[in-house]
């Protein structure tokens, strides 16, 4: 990452701590970019729910009622997951004869109006999908090329809250240019939509999408295996620099409930996500979630992690083969870690005072997100064995 100003000009000063030697510096540029996108939206990661992971093309105005009503009747709207999104396919094939975009009459009869209605309703926000190309990536639907202003326009008309923006059949134009127009679109589409880039990060949209949207995605889709999902964590983190309020690295949705990986792996998943200041966009279907994916999706440490005002992303500090620590720093002088065992037995992980930005000699209290339980007076280090695939997550507190 060529250009960054030198680490420490850009740490905030923690009372009694050095926590901000963990968080990376930001170019100044990045910075610059972020602030210029002035809709006021993102200031900390999205939280909500997406179509795609779980049902793909097969959805319809029934379903998205439905996940609406269960997202406020199982409590998780009360933890702060607003946006209700469609992903692709709910359009018509072709446009309408005045050039509009149309909601598929079979599939969504009552119009993207009246579900947005019904979704603001139940106090939520309505997304819809997008493509920066001249189709989306099913082909059923047409793209925004071309038609940047008109569909802005009318998802503002729709009362639209959230814009997931893809990249297909892009007719090799410049990612910036297409995402510049249909960012410039929706600021003067007299609605604040929440702009969520869906570039998968081929033209590093990390250095540049700062001032475009609230949200880019830094890789290709997730899959809902343990392999993909780590693979994922590793390719986001490099990004880290270019995170904070307003705009945010996106390694895309959550898969946790949706049946490819194990409770202890999903667990991982939803913890470093949240560590690392990702969208919290449930992909799972929340209407018939299980006891242990709801415990997932609602624990409230970890999400107020996610939510911290400090807004910077956490990373790896620490890697020894399988065994990792990631960290980063909390409003207040805390830090937020997580020992993560990626190997396939149970281990010992070590986290030193040194690798999260805290002097050898300082005693903490290590609050454990998941059990609740709190170590006291922990010095120099934070050890616990972990098992496989499996991780230990915690807020330290200095005294």
């Amino acid at each position: 990452m060529a250009g960054k100003a030198p680490l420490c000009a850009f740490f905030l000063l923690l009372l009694s701590t050095s926590a901000a030697a963990i968080r990376p510096a930001r170019s100044v540029a990045a910075t610059a970019r972020r602030a210029a996108l002035e809709n006021g939206l993102g200031r900390t990661p999205q939280m909500g729910w997406n179509s795609w992971n779980h049902f793909h093309c097969k959805i319809n105005e029934e379903i998205i009622r439905e996940i609406a009503d269960a997202m406020v009747d199982n409590g998780l709207a009360k933890l702060g997951y607003e946006y209700i999104n469609i992903d692709d396919c709910w359009a018509a094939y072709d446009r309408d004869s005045q050039g509009n975009l149309a909601a598929n009459a079979s599939t969504f009869p009552s119009g993207i109006p009246a579900l947005a209605n019904y979704v603001h309703g139940k106090g939520l926000k309505l997304g819809i999908y997008g493509d920066a190309g001249s189709r989306t990536c099913s082909k059923l639907m047409p793209g925004s090329l071309g038609y940047e202003d008109k569909d802005a326009k009318t998802f503002a008309s729709w009362g639209v809250d959230y814009l997931k923006y893809d990249n297909c059949n892009n007719q090799g134009i410049s990612p910036q240019l297409r995402y510049n127009t249909m960012s410039k679109a929706l600021l003067n589409s007299g609605r604040n939509i929440f702009f969520s880039l869906c570039e998968w990060g081929v033209d590093d949209p990390g250095t540049w999408a700062g001032g475009v949207g609230n949200s880019w995605r830094t890789t290709g889709d997730i899959k809902d295996t343990w392999a993909s999902m780590t693979a994922i964590a590793d390719k986001n983190d490099k990004w880290a620099s270019y995170a904070g309020p307003g705009g945010w690295n996106d390694p895309d949705m959550l898969e946790v409930g949706n049946g490819g990986m194990t409770t202890e792996e999903y667990r991982s998943h939803f913890s470093i996500w949240a560590l690392v200041k990702a969208p919290l966009l449930i992909g799972c279907d929340i209407r018939s979630m299980s006891k242990e994916t709801k415990e997932i999706l609602s624990n409230e440490n970890v999400i107020a992690v996610n939510q911290d005002e400090l807004g910077v992303q956490g990373h790896k500090v620490q890697q020894d083969g399988d065994q990792e620590v990631w960290a980063g720093p909390l409003s207040g002088g805390k830090i937020a870690i997580v020992l993560w065992n990626r190997g396939s037995t149970k281990a010992s992980i070590t986290a030193s005072w040194s690798s999260i930005g805290l002097n050898a000699s300082t005693v903490a209290d290590a609050h454990d997100l998941w059990t609740d339980g709190v170590i006291s007076s922990v010095q120099g280090e934070l050890n616990e064995t972990v098992d496989s695939h499996a991780c230990k997550m915690y807020v330290v507190t200095p005294k």
